[in-house]
């Protein structure tokens, strides 16, 4: 298996280029994954020429007026 090429995103976060973070991605209830452009079934870490980042990986690194929101209810203030 080749090394999938990692890019970054806007706040300097890297992503590796694949499926698992592509825009285009469409996941079944079965965990089968198709690219919405080729409409292939395909794997995670499969690349293709129409990869582009999704919309929540080109946010991840993004600080929201110092609050940090974590699973459930709970947060954390950094002054």
């Amino acid at each position: 298996m080749t090394e999938n090429e990692t890019v970054m995103n806007g706040y300097h976060q890297r992503v590796n280029k694949m499926c698992a973070s592509c825009q285009h991605k469409d996941v079944e209830k079965d965990g089968t994954r198709i690219c919405q452009k080729m409409w292939l079934k395909v794997e995670q870490r499969y690349c293709c020429r129409h990869w582009e980042m999704s919309d929540g990986l080109k946010q991840a690194g993004m600080q929201n007026g110092g609050v940090v929101r974590l699973k459930g209810t709970q947060e954390i203030i950094i002054n």
